[in-house]
């Protein structure tokens, strides 16, 4: 017969300073008792069993959790003290069983079920503190008091739907079988080590053709509304307390899933999409109630899955990445005392785990041995299989038990599911002297000793590799649900969102974006995510950075490439998490075409060099000469153009180009490509049709591509001129097409060539209402038309236009000729008071129908670029005739040679050059940071910050009161100048 528990204790606390047994006794428990009976059996015990005394009297003094249950049930704590623990963990089982089985209602089997776990909550206690139960015997009473829960909540609800005929029962005394429920115990709990105070984790699956057999109507709704009532019934809090916490994120998805998963569906799951975590979840999966058999048999087709058929090394460092992205630099990384975390920190529990559970996924596929849940039992198996030393499962066995006994001390204390010892000295040593040691300090050392033995285990076996820890703490996305300490990290990070951020991530490792659910991407997502977010972290807007990142990955088919390419270079990670932050075109380029990325690794990418040849020969390159076929050429085009502006977009974010140089950089892309597309197009068009004997063609670029200031938004502003022979005929090919037509359809095609979405994409939008008579007029122009149009009838606001016009791509011969009848067009004499006239004009309607109130609309508003550069158009049409050299192409070359012309005085041309160079870049950063209007409300303050540190301002209100002081400048400059030529 089994020995009594009061003559097998062992250990007891020790007792605060001046504390007295027999004091504490008398005072705390005795004299509270209302059951005199009781209280004189007890005391009568307590007086002849003194170890069962100094236990009590510990347990008073240092946890008011099994105080308050010593109090509540002094019958209960004499008779675990009297029974053998053996048979009163029996009797209790025995008991709640039969009540439940005998029939009983819902608040009658809850009321009983937390007395229940009161009870054995009490005598488990007492077996532990007390020395008589080892670790194993412990975590297996609290799992089986888990496990009736249960099954005694699952088989209650499912026999109150068979009573209200929603489901049809084989038979209602074992409710399960045929039922098509799966309760699943996973963690600790399907492995039979639960803590004291754990959570439990089960997931419910159902199997919809069993549902179907057993009658049920709406499987899903079903078992959705019976797994609810199960953990309703063990964990909701009651007048007398609760059972246990239930826990159903270990789902898969359970951010997207039902709490009642159908089997077909999670093993899709598993089999698609699972992550080494829940791999490692699974080798604990134990069926706990429902029907059993089924689990069983589910757990048996998910064997592939968890158990790899091969040697699976990759997942050491996958798993081991999680723990790193576990232990935080603020809490969990040193081996500490006060403070210290038993599972999660350094030499803890978790890495015994790990330890076990990581060479279990590596080698269980090959070994069945090694297939087991429990964590003491398979490091024995490990030194079986021959993985491990004897004196390595001897030390992390023993480290293990010592380690879950302080676990269980700490939350004896007020039955809560923590870890982390008591930071403050005097809770510390209190907490010292309940496990029993007489002094913090010989806590300390004992705790130190095992933590850094379980360290030096499992640095032997996990090689260091990269850190993936953030400065500023936790970063964990591997549990079911956003963790709180991570969500705060993401916070000091930088991200406005954490628990958005958080979940967005947590969506990536749950498969919800089919570009990461490749074994291969989610391994190196798992290595890269903690510093990803470090570094989108320190991006001008980290949530908006990090949104684009998970849109991308929606567009994306597979991102395992751009991943492993960000893991490789740091300093590719960098600029793409600042790419992310600071411009949404370029990220989303380089989301879609990571190849884009190439180039940034290139040693040439810090080369700033504008040449328009050579980049017209590197695309040619990329083209093909000819390329394979017209559709073909166009997506090569397409994608040359994507990378060469992409280079652009990084060399601007870099630092390479300045903005001015960048809008000169985005001019020399678009010439280049329209030099490859015009000479395409021309070829496949000849083959077509033929050519117009003696005919030659150019392409004007106006506007900003006349001006060299292009943005990544701007439009290509395009005329194109044609001259040919009087006498010149009809084409000569198969097809053949009077000149006219010949070009006008030539022109089309051009412009398609330029503007049609193919598979690659849109290459640019072009605009052609700047020719002759705009849009009544042909597409193509004729030369001498456009002569005679400009010698008559032109508007000056045509003339305006015309003094950014430059040839970008054609016939050389018939360029210089256009070029030189376009200066020869700006060099006529014009009275400056009627080109004032005519431009205040302009500027006037622009400002009715547009506007010029917004002060971040910097083109349009009042002493904004449309100013400045109506101001330069200005002064080369009035002044050109005198001063030949005014006649240049941008509004900053105006204005200097207007100084010199002596049409500026110095202050001015300074001013307006100053203002040019500070609005003209900030336009351009608006424009790469924002996609639509710029709204200062909506945009995040980092952006703003970002673009005041591009353009040199230390913030964005100073940035913002320089603005306002130079356009009001401009205005008045503006205002005083064509006032002037007015007056004559």
């Amino acid at each position: 017969m089994a020995e009594r528990l009061c003559d097998r204790l062992e250990a007891a606390p020790v007792l605060p300073a001046k504390a007295k047994a027999d004091a504490l006794l008398k005072r705390e428990l005795i004299e509270r008792l209302h059951d005199e009976e009781a209280a004189e059996a007890l005391k009568a015990h307590l007086a002849e069993h003194r170890r069962s005394a100094a236990l009590v009297a510990g347990i008073l003094a240092h946890s008011p959790f099994l105080t308050q249950i010593m109090r509540f049930d002094p019958a209960g704590l004499l008779a675990s003290l009297t029974e053998a623990p053996e048979v009163r963990r029996d009797a209790l089982l025995a008991g709640i069983a039969a009540f439940a089985e005998a029939g009983c209602e819902t608040a009658d089997l809850m009321r009983e079920l937390r007395r229940f776990r009161r009870a054995m909550a009490l005598l488990i206690a007492l077996a532990d503190i007390g020395g008589a139960w080892d670790v194993e015997t412990v975590t297996g009473a609290l799992t089986e008091t888990a496990d009736m829960a249960a099954r005694l909540a699952t088989d209650h609800v499912l026999r109150q739907a068979a009573d209200l005929g929603r489901i049809n029962l084989a038979d209602p005394a074992n409710p399960g079988p045929g039922s098509g429920l799966v309760v699943l115990a996973l963690g600790k709990h399907g492995a039979g080590e639960l803590n004291y105070s754990s959570d439990i984790d089960i997931v419910v699956f159902f199997d919809p053709e069993a549902a179907e057999a057993a009658g049920v109507a709406e499987p899903t709704s079903f078992f959705v509304k019976l797994t609810q009532q199960i953990a309703r019934i063990i964990q909701e809090r009651t007048p007398d307390g609760y059972v246990f916490r239930v826990d159903l994120r270990l789902r898969p998805d359970p951010a997207s899933t039902h709490v009642a998963v159908s089997l077909p569906s999670a093993y899709s799951y598993y089999e698609t999409v699972g992550q080494n975590w829940e791999r490692a979840a699974m080798i604990k999966a134990r069926p706990i109630a429902g029907d059993i058999e089924l689990g069983r048999r589910f757990l048996g087709d998910l064997a592939p899955f968890i158990w790899r058929k091969y040697f699976d090394f990759a997942t050491i460092a996958d798993i081991h990445a999680m723990k790193r992205q576990i232990q935080t630099v603020k809490g969990h990384e040193t081996i500490a005392v006060a403070g210290h975390n038993v599972k999660l920190g350094r030499g803890g529990i978790r890495e015994i785990e790990f330890f076990v559970q990581t060479q279990q996924l590596v080698f269980g596929g090959r070994r069945p041995a090694l297939r087991g849940p429990r964590t003491l039992e398979m490091l024995g198996e490990l030194t079986t299989e021959g993985w491990i030393t004897p004196q390595a499962r001897d030390e992390l066995s023993e480290s293990y038990r010592w380690l879950r006994t302080i676990e269980h001390r700490l939350q004896m204390q007020a039955d809560e599911q923590t870890q982390t010892l008591p930071k403050a000295a005097g809770d510390l040593e209190a907490f010292a002297r309940f496990c029993g040691y007489p002094s913090t300090a010989a806590f300390g050392k004992a705790l130190t000793a095992h933590a850094k033995c379980v360290e030096g285990h499992y640095a032997l076996l996990f090689e260091e590799g990269p850190s993936l820890a953030s400065e500023a703490g936790t970063l964990s996305f591997t549990g079911s649900e956003a963790d709180p300490e991570t969500i705060e990290t993401l916070g000091k990070l930088g991200f406005r969102d954490g628990a958005t951020a958080a979940e967005t991530v947590r969506g990536w490792h749950f498969g919800r974006r089919a570009a990461v659910t490749s074994a291969r991407a989610r391994e190196v997502l798992t290595e890269l995510t903690p510093a990803l977010l470090v570094a989108l972290g320190r991006t001008a807007d980290p949530d908006g950075a990090l949104a684009h990142l998970d849109n991308a990955f929606v567009r994306m088919p597979a991102a395992v490439e751009l991943l492993t390419l960000l893991r490789s270079h740091d300093s590719l990670l960098t600029l793409f998490a600042e790419i992310l932050g600071s411009a949404p075109r370029l990220a989303k380029v380089a989301a879609l075409h990571p190849h884009v990325l190439d180039g940034v690794i290139d040693p040439a990418f810090g080369q700033a060099v504008l040449d328009v040849e050579a980049l017209e020969r590197r695309i040619r390159n990329h083209v093909g000469s000819p390329p394979p076929s017209v559709e073909d050429g166009l997506d090569r085009l397409r994608d040359a153009a994507r990378q060469e502006n992409f280079l652009v977009g990084a060399r601007l974010l870099s630092g390479v180009y300045p903005a001015e140089g960048a809008g000169q950089a985005y001019c020399a892309v678009a010439e280049a490509c329209l030099r490859v597309a015009f000479a395409d197009t021309r070829r496949s068009f000849t083959e077509d049709h033929g050519a117009i004997e003696g005919a030659e063609t150019v392409v004007l670029g106006l506007g900003r591509l006349g001006a060299g200031e292009l943005t990544p938004s701007s439009d290509l502003d395009l005329i194109l001129l044609y001259d040919r022979p009087e006498d010149a005929g009809a084409s000569d090919g198969a097809r053949s097409l009077d000149p006219v037509t010949w070009h006008v359809r030539f022109t089309q095609r051009l412009v398609a060539a330029l503007t049609v979405p193919t598979r690659r994409g849109t290459l640019y939008q072009v605009d052609m209402r700047l020719r002759p008579t705009g849009n009544k007029s042909p597409a193509a122009t004729q030369f001498a038309g456009f002569e005679a149009y400009h010698q008559g009838e032109a508007e000056i606001w045509e003339e305006m236009a015309l003094t950014r016009a430059r040839v970008v791509a054609g016939d050389a011969g018939l360029a210089k000729r256009v070029e030189a009848s376009i200066r020869a067009i700006l060099s006529r004499k014009r009275e400056p008071a009627k080109v004032a006239a005519a431009v205040a004009e302009m500027r006037a309607l622009i400002a009715r129908e547009k506007g010029e109130k917004d002060p971040w609309d910097l083109k349009l508003a009042a002493g904004g670029i449309t100013d400045l550069d109506f101001l330069a158009q200005f002064l080369l049409l009035a002044y050109a005739s005198e001063h030949p050299g005014l006649i240049v192409n941008d509004t900053a070359s105006v204005f200097a040679a207007a100084k010199a012309a002596g049409l500026l005085s110095d202050g001015d041309a300074s001013v307006l050059l100053e203002a040019h160079r500070l609005i003209g870049d900030v336009q351009l950063w608006q424009r790469f940071t924002v996609e639509e209007a710029f709204d200062p409300k909506a945009v995040p303050p980092r952006v703003l910050r970002r673009i005041a540190t591009a353009v040199g301002r230390p913030d964005a209100k100073v940035m913002k009161a320089e603005l306002d002081e130079v356009r009001g400048a401009v205005r008045a400059i503006f205002t005083r100048v064509l006032s002037k030529a007015k007056a004559g």
